[in-house]
Order: structure tokens, then sequence, then C-alpha cells
């Protein structure tokens, strides 16, 4: 969303104008939060600021962070949660102290076993303008791009830091689709000369990134593999276990003309099958470990190692292999003592 620089050249009028875009878009049905922001999640790691911790030795490096101007309610619009301090409040405007909210790993790097509420930070010189106190600390999120690491940020109120060009980012309980030309329209209501565009829903944001296409399409082309591997290796067990039962076909006719039953043939073949399934089994559970930092790189926010997953996966298989020999044994169970020693 961009305004005409000519209408909102001073900064309590792009003040004046989020808060309007706020209230208009709070306004609608099914709105639950909005929230404004400099920088959207899942962009870049771009838009940086180098800081200076107020205290703290400083060698003159370059200590870069990522840097975002949000308004009071962008955290719980986006649902960023809260660890520690505070979010910010309406009254953080020009005319009281710079305040900020950084993320853990903006904490975890700058301030390692320190609280860093109520901690002051600057710019390389420190000067009077640069230095804002942390009010708070956010949980982590994805400001970069699905394959990027994720940066120390700070976010500083859009009150205290104005601009013509901000993102608006509302939370709804409808359809997220439907509501989208409602918001256009509402803004248009009020101020006509505001610009509007990227109207899309976060979902389909993160959908259509170019990370997400490759590793979607990827993701695709190895379940296929995956899909055909099963089947191959079902129809390669079934024939397996078929070509044992018509070579042991002279021992299971002498075992039913002793007297043994169709249920022990039956447990005789599925059980030797058993002893395929469970070594291949193991094999590809020991594989699976070996190849977990490889597939760590193709997922996003998903522990490679998941045991809900790796036994549901697991499960398939044996369940597959076992109803691959279930037609050999019953094959074999229904073999003619007479018939099968008459044959030799």
């Amino acid at each position: 969303m961009a305004a005409s620089d000519v209408d909102y050249v001073k900064d309590a009028q792009q003040i004046a104008l989020a808060r309007r875009v706020s209230a208009e878009l709070s306004a609608l049905p099914g709105v639950r939060a909005v929230g404004l922001t400099s920088v959207l999640p899942v962009s870049c790691n771009c838009t940086t600021d180098w800081i200076r911790v107020v205290g703290k030795p400083f060698d003159g490096r370059h200590q870069e962070v990522l840097e975002r101007d949000v308004s009071s309610d962008y955290f719980r619009a986006i649902g960023a949660k809260l660890m520690e301090g505070r979010y910010f409040a309406d009254r953080d405007d020009e005319s009281q102290p710079n305040v900020a909210i950084i993320n853990r790993a903006f904490a975890r790097k700058y301030f390692p076993g320190e609280d860093p509420v109520g901690q002051q930070i600057g710019n390389t010189k420190l000067t009077p303008k640069s230095l804002r106190q942390i009010v708070g600390v956010v949980e982590n999120m994805r400001e970069g791009s699905l394959e990027d690491d994720v940066w120390p940020a700070e976010y500083l109120p859009i009150s205290q830091s104005p601009d013509t060009y901000f993102y608006a980012v509302v939370r709804t309980g409808q359809d997220e689709h439907a509501i989208l030309p409602q918001l256009g329209t509402a803004i248009h209501s009020r101020d006509p000369g505001v610009g509007t565009s990227e109207e899309t829903s976060m979902s389909d944001r993160i959908r259509t990134s170019v990370p997400a296409y490759l590793h979607r399409s990827s993701s695709w082309l190895v379940g296929s593999f995956a899909v055909l591997a099963l089947i191959v290796s079902v129809v390669g067990l079934y024939g397996v276990v078929t070509y044992s039962v018509s070579q042991r076909k002279r021992e299971i006719g002498v075992r039913m003309a002793l007297g043994a039953e169709k249920r022990a043939v039956y447990c005789m073949v599925l059980s030797e099958a058993g002893w395929l399934i469970a070594f291949g089994v193991v094999t590809g559970v020991l594989a699976s470990m070996g190849v977990s930092k490889v597939l760590q790189q193709a997922l996003f926010n998903v522990r490679p190692w998941d045991g809900t997953t790796l036994a549901g996966v697991t499960a398939l298989l044996a369940v597959a292999a076992l109803l691959a020999t279930f037609a050999p044994a019953r094959r074999a169970a229904q073999v003619n003592p007479v018939d099968a020693l008459r044959a030799e």
C-alpha cells in the first residue's frame, strides 16, 4: 500500500493514515486483528540496520540486524508469540522515548544469558536520537525466504518511524480469499488517492514462492519414485514367495499328507516371508537415519527424524509386504497332497 507523497509528506500525516487504515480494516466483519509492517514476513533478509548495544564493548565492526517498522497490533495479527516484556502500544509515538522489540535470535546473539528487556541499543555512534529501549522479545519469525537462515531482527513502532509505504496484515475468521476485495474497497472509500497492490493471502504468498515451488516439485518427484519403488518391491516379493512355494510343493504335500493343517502351512509361508520383511524394514530404518541430514535441507521447520512418520511408513511397508505374500501362502495351503506327490 502506498500513499501520495504530496498528501502525506509529514510524519504526522503518515501516522494518521496508518491509524485510519487500521481502523477501517478492523471494522470489517470477521476481522480479528490488523497490523502494519514495512516488510512482510517470508520476503528477504533485507532492510537492515547497524546497531550497537549500550554498555557493551564495541570493536567497530558492523553488527547488522533486520529492521521492521510495525504497528502496535502487528504481532497479534501475525500470531507472533511474546516471550518477554510487552508488545507495542498506541502510546509509543514520537512524543515518547524510542522503544524496540527484538526477536529471540537477536537476544541470543547480543544478550547471551542476560535479560534484554530494559537494555538500550542505538546506531554505531550511539547518537541520542538513535537510542531506543528494548521493551519486549518475540519468537523468531521467518523474515527471509524459506531457505534463508533466521536473522536477528529489531521491530520499531511505526508511529516513531512512519513512511508513506506499508503493508497491512489482516487476521480473519472467514475465508481469506473472500475478504481480500473488501480490504481495498474499505481503504479507497476513505481516500481514493491511496494506492493498493499485492493483495494476497499469506498461505498463497508462501505457496507460490520460488523455494516452496522447487521443494514441492522435488517432493512430488521423490514421492512418485517412492510409490514406484513400493509397487516394484511388492511385485518382487510376490514373485519370490510364489517361486519358493512352487519349489517346495512336494514338501508342502508331504506335510499335509502327514496331517499338517492349512493353518500351519499358512503360518510357515508367512513366517518365512516375515523374516524377509523384517530384514528389509530394519535396513530401511538404518538407511533413513544415514540420510536424515541430507533431507533436513529440503524441509521447513520439520524434523528429519520424526518418530510418527517413520512408524507410519514402516507400518505401510510391512502391511503391503504381508499382502503380497498372502496370495502365495493361500495357494500353498490349498495344495492337494495327492496331486503334489503324484507330480513328483
